[in-house]
């Protein structure tokens, strides 16, 4: 199985920034497929960034130009540096990846992110 472990939740004001991380462990590829979900109350869950094993990059509209999604292939982790922000980027941010080997997507326990006005 893989285990995923997310840090660096938490309040800020309006404007400000946070850096999630997401470390990684178990049956875990370098070469996975890994990205930033987030769930605000009452709505679905919803991709925020997504990063291949080799760089590349997606990223929802809502957060392009705010947010930066990177990994570390050697260390396993994968962070997601968000500046600018916003009241509607409160949710609980989730760390995902999607493994061949087990056929499935593995999230982590999600971070709560608030952003106050």
């Amino acid at each position: 199985q893989v285990q995923l472990m997310e840090s660096g939740g938490g309040l800020v004001q309006a404007g400000g920034s946070l850096r999630l991380s997401c470390a990684a462990s178990g049956s875990f590829f370098s070469g996975n497929y890994m990205g930033w979900y987030r769930q605000a109350p009452g709505n679905q869950r919803e991709l925020v960034a997504g990063i291949s094993s080799g760089g590349s990059t997606n990223y929802a509209d809502s957060v392009k130009g705010r947010f930066t999604i990177s990994r570390d292939n050697a260390k396993r982790t994968v962070d997601l540096q968000m500046n600018s922000l916003k009241p509607e980027d409160t949710a609980v941010y989730y760390c995902n990846t999607y493994s061949p080997h087990f056929g499935r997507n593995f999230w982590g326990q999600g971070t709560q992110v608030t952003v106050s006005s």
